[in-house]
């Protein structure tokens, strides 16, 4: 069975954006980059929400981020990216396809499929992530931890309506201070 891993970045006071959805905030280095690779290179879809994948859609495919990191955009564009969403009516990223209705059973019936045995990751995506985590549909959370407070922005965890404790079962230190926090659902 595949599954579900969240990989997000936080603030140290809990923040995945800033002011006006900001994420200028965060510290991106080589090390942190190739984390991000690593953790593409074992997963075979991206799951999004509307707004993170409008976001996503409007900067990987572009010249600037071709350019400027051409081994994780190839990455972003390359994989296979399902977009949940009931406002949206197309997506044309590629690779991406639109899910708007029954998101449970869809997501149920992603994780039963083999493929190539390579689980999927949701990036940032807030609303789907307090959803997911209602279900019970994530195996992991990867919080990465940026050491700065901004006082302000969108919690990442916003619509949790029960508890849900979590085991720590790994820890990642960068050089640049971020600390990458593993934690499974007990």
């Amino acid at each position: 069975m595949k599954k579900i891993i969240v990989s997000n970045l936080v603030s140290l006071d809990g923040y995945f954006k800033g002011p006006n959805a900001s994420i200028d905030w965060f510290k991106v280095d080589d090390e942190f980059l190739q984390y991000a690779r690593d953790m593409l290179d074992s997963m075979d879809t991206l799951l999004f929400g509307r707004v993170t994948y409008q976001m996503m859609a409007s900067y990987w495919p572009m010249p600037h981020a071709l350019e400027s990191d051409p081994e994780t955009a190839r990455r972003m564009n390359d994989l296979p990216k399902i977009v949940f969403s009931k406002t949206l009516t197309t997506v044309d990223w590629n690779n991406s396809r639109l899910v708007k209705n029954d998101m449970v059973a869809e997501t149920k019936r992603l994780k039963q499929s083999n493929g190539s045995g390579k689980n999927m990751v949701i990036l940032g995506s807030g609303s789907l992530v307090s959803e997911f985590s209602n279900l019970g549909l994530i195996d992991e959370y990867r919080i990465i931890v940026s050491p700065i407070l901004i006082g302000d922005g969108t919690l990442m965890f916003r619509r949790i309506s029960r508890r849900i404790p979590l085991k720590l079962v790994r820890t990642q230190v960068l050089g640049s201070g971020v600390v990458i926090l593993y934690y499974h659902p007990e």
